[in-house]
């Protein structure tokens, strides 16, 4: 069982944006979800914590390893998928695979061979091992991409929005995927769609400017809202006097009507009907502080 602990961890970049502010974590082996809007501050802590950038402030160690201190430690016993996972196209899977194991300081042959002949079944791609990577779908340059932070056993994988452009079943698959990977090591699934952390995680944090705004697991702070979530379709001329009247959640098109959900301690009556919240629910009620069209 490994832990990692980030404390107060802080970033501000030369134009002035605070990226990462007194941001404190711990997490032991699991999948781990970190949800947040684009500019939220999630591939800033992803970065750091891969050894991409330094810190301003603040400590982040994975057992013994002090990372912002150690990085080459901290390299040997990470897996990293960034959001633009760049590959040599005109090499096959296989190839990939023992170029990069090399890279990492895998040098017998023998030993390389074996790992990527099970990494490729690991990820169901071996049949594929000797098709070059430029025609593969988005979903099968993912798996690709977690093959090789598969590579050394890590102790933390980082993957960063690795959902994004999937199809529905890519994403069933890579999903399946990563929940088979969490069960011995860490792994930190950051995302800004909800559906990525509902279906995978046990725990989650939520970031907005650059600060954890909520840390928990997602049936708790679904549990938070329930009873005072309540749903209405109103005109689109009334979206600002409805703004005006209530604390809205979140609203949506649906038959060119906005579908708006609010907050409120009692029913507000007026033809709302309270729902059931779900895990989008507490995601905007976390970072909204004014309406926001999703």
């Amino acid at each position: 069982m490994s832990t990692l602990k980030i404390t107060n961890l802080s970033k501000t970049y030369p134009n002035g944006v605070k990226a990462l502010d007194n941001v404190s974590i711990e997490l032991e082996n699991g999948m781990f979800g970190l949800l947040g809007p684009n500019g939220a501050g999630k591939s800033s802590l992803m970065r750091t914590l891969a050894t991409l950038q330094e810190a301003d402030s603040g400590t982040a160690t994975l057992d013994d390893i002090d990372i912002l201190n150690q990085p080459s430690e901290l390299r040997k016993v990470l897996g990293y998928l960034p959001q633009e996972f760049g590959v040599y196209p005109r090499i096959t899977a296989e190839q990939l695979l023992d170029h990069l194991a090399i890279l990492k300081g895998f040098t017998k042959s023998t030993e390389r061979k074996e790992m990527v002949k099970y990494l490729l079944d690991k990820v169901n791609l071996y049949e594929k091992r000797k098709k070059n990577i430029k025609g593969f779908s988005g979903g099968m340059k993912q798996r690709i991409g977690i093959a090789q932070a598969l590579i050394g056993n890590p102790k933390l994988i980082i993957v960063d929005e690795p959902t994004a452009g999937l199809d529905p079943g890519e994403r069933n698959r890579f999903y399946n995927l990563l929940a088979n990977v969490g069960k011995d090591v860490i792994v930190i699934l950051s995302t800004h769609i909800v559906d990525d952390v509902r279906e995978l995680c046990t725990k989650m944090a939520i970031m907005n400017f650059g600060e954890i705004v909520y840390q928990g697991s997602p049936d708790s702070a679904i549990d938070e809202l329930k009873g005072k979530v309540y749903h209405k379709i109103i005109g689109l001329q009334e979206l600002e006097k409805y703004a005006e009247q209530y604390s809205i959640i979140s609203n949506k098109m649906v038959g060119g009507k906005p579908s708006i959900h609010v907050y409120s301690d009692t029913n507000p009556n007026n033809g709302f009907e309270q729902v059931i919240p779900n895990l989008e629910d507490v995601f905007f009620s976390k970072i909204n502080t004014d309406n926001v069209l999703v």
